[in-house]
């Protein structure tokens, strides 16, 4: 739209003021002058209404029976007329649409006082002739008013439709934009309070990794990752033991014999879950493993584990080995030192002071993220409304646009 004349709200509606000003403006006083007219033509026959409804009330009263019953007719007829024309005030704002809708409202209301007139006035007659030719009087130059009325409004008045519904459609369209302008500075208020949570929670999560990595915690790191390392290989070691003592386990614990005292069984499970901690509970020289793969031998040899060959041959090859050649020594040793220093760093003072540093940390990220959670949703409920107004914006900008090429056979875009 390169050739189009740009135009913010603002200056499109002076822009439009302007350029109709000559022609728009006149049609405007002429329709106002109408409408005043009209109005004063309806408290006129409001007047004379009244002056039949007070007169006829007074021959009601004398009880004249040659007239009563006319007089009655006449006073509900009064009321009826007054009712209908308190259901027709003109608009106060004077557009097509105003004064088309009042001139149909009133087209319709003499219409249906016309028949009234019609089919009740001759059976009043010739009673209150003198009041009834002054309704007539006034009667009929009310219509004539509104059919002047009715004249302009669907020859003249329509003309300028158009370009009264565009400068409302301009009114509303700057309502819409202050809503987006303050829409637009209530998303950048969230935006600001959730990249401020954020910073809080990068600042937390950093002290709390500056902790993690504080010296007591990054030591006990370290003895924790040499116990992993030092597991491993001892389950490298037993592995091919971990067979005959589930099959041992499972023969002491229903009781099929094996001479298993309560002690070893209860050491047999510690070695199948965690060898690590079986070598530190154990006595220098793992004593109680030893009884344990001596047995073990025994039972391999009786065949009461009913293994597989291979298995037992394993097993026998792997029991000689730990006995003859103290293949646990060194781990045993290891594993004590490394489960002393593990106890002795998470015992002291100042790892209880930075776990519970880490604990407060942890709960306020927590805090922060619940914080940010909440933002970030009502964040995206602003955003969606801001879109909503931003599509609305445009579809109405584009119809303003084709009003104005339809009026004014002008091209515009509006900015």
């Amino acid at each position: 739209m390169t050739d189009a004349i740009q135009f913010s709200t603002v200056a499109l509606k002076e822009w439009i003021e302007k350029e109709t000003s000559t022609t728009l403006d006149p049609v405007q006083a002429r329709a106002k002058k109408f409408r005043d007219e009209t109005s004063q033509a309806i408290v006129t026959l409001n007047e004379v209404c009244k002056f039949l409804l007070e007169n006829s009330a007074k021959e009601i009263e004398k009880r004249n029976t040659s007239i009563f019953n006319r007089a009655r007719a006449l006073n509900k007829l009064a009321g009826i007329f007054m009712e209908r024309l308190t259901k027709l005030p003109s608009p106060e704002q004077v557009t097509y649409d105003t004064l088309s809708k009042y001139n149909s409202e009133a087209q319709k209301t003499l219409i249906v006082t016309e028949v009234d007139i019609k089919n009740w006035f001759p059976k009043i007659s010739p009673f209150f002739i003198m009041d009834r030719r002054k309704f007539l009087t006034v009667y009929e130059k009310t219509k004539q008013t509104f059919v002047t009325l009715n004249e302009f409004v669907t020859k003249e008045y329509v003309k300028i439709k158009t370009l009264q519904e565009t400068m409302q459609m301009i009114s509303d369209l700057q309502i819409l934009e202050n809503k987006m302008s303050s829409l637009q500075a209530e998303n950048e208020g969230i935006k600001n309070e959730r990249l401020d949570v954020e910073q809080k929670i990068a600042e937390v999560e950093q002290k709390t990794d500056q902790l993690r990595k504080a010296g007591p915690i990054d030591q006990l790191n370290l003895v924790i990752c040499d116990i992993e390392v030092l597991s491993n290989d001892l389950k490298n070691i037993l592995r091919h033991m971990q067979k005959p003592f589930i099959k041992m386990q499972a023969l002491a614990t229903s009781g099929g014999g094996g001479g298993i005292t309560p002690d070893e069984l209860r050491m047999i499970n510690l070695y199948i879950d965690n060898s690590f901690e079986a070598l530190v509970i154990e006595e220098s020289g793992y004593p109680v493993l030893i009884q344990v793969i001596v047995k073990l031998q025994v039972m391999l040899k009786d065949d009461k584990l009913k293994l597989k060959p291979d298995k037992a041959r394993k097993a026998e090859q792997s029991s000689i080995e730990i006995l003859s050649q103290r293949l646990l020594n060194s781990f045993q040793e290891k594993s004590k030192v490394l489960s002393i220093q593990k106890s002795q760093l998470l015992d002291s003072a100042h790892m209880t002071e930075i776990k519970q540093n880490i604990s407060t940390f942890e709960d306020q990220a927590s805090q922060f993220k619940a914080r940010k959670a909440s933002i970030e949703a009502h964040e995206t409920v602003k955003n969606r409304e801001y879109q909503n107004f931003q599509s609305d914006a445009i579809t109405r900008k584009r119809a303003i646009e084709r009003n104005v090429l339809a009026s004014l056979t002008k091209n515009v875009h509006i900015l």
